[in-house]
């Protein structure tokens, strides 16, 4: 991992496990049972996911959809794939601003999908993800290095 970069220190970012930095902005009021049986969760979480030029987050599935939602900085690559024990057929997309073609403001990553992100360019990127049912750590594997 890298130093803290700046906009990280602006925005009060702390290291994330799956590499990169974050700050959880929002967690609703309201809970809901999480379809998979394992207890209550908020109806939705967002958090703020800076990545430096040099870093990407790891491989890892969450248990709920996550809304990946770019915000500012370089394009990003998203990799998606299939439920399973590891990442198999990955599907690329690209994040980045609606003025740069083939790039897409917005993608949903289904609930149990591995994914994975870097920046596109040696820019950092800004992005935020929106989780629902609402983030927790006991819904996130990481795959193994």
């Amino acid at each position: 991992m890298t130093s803290l970069p700046g906009t990280a220190r602006i925005l009060g970012l702390e290291p994330h496990p799956e590499g990169g930095w974050y700050r959880r902005i929002y967690t609703s009021p309201f809970s809901v049972p999480h379809p998979t049986g394992s207890g209550q969760r908020p109806s939705a979480t967002l958090i703020h996911y800076l990545l430096a030029p040099e870093e990407s987050s790891r491989w890892h599935t969450v248990a709920s959809d996550e809304i990946w939602l770019w915000r500012a900085g370089g394009p990003l690559v998203l990799c998606v794939s299939p439920p399973g024990p590891a990442p198999t057929t990955v599907t690329e997309h690209r994040l980045g601003s609606h003025r740069s073609p083939g790039t897409e403001l917005e993608v949903c990553v289904p609930a149990g999908y591995w994914q994975s992100a870097r920046p596109a360019e040696d820019r950092e990127v800004l992005v935020s993800c929106m989780v629902t049912p609402g983030f927790d750590f006991a819904d996130f594997t990481l795959l193994a290095p």
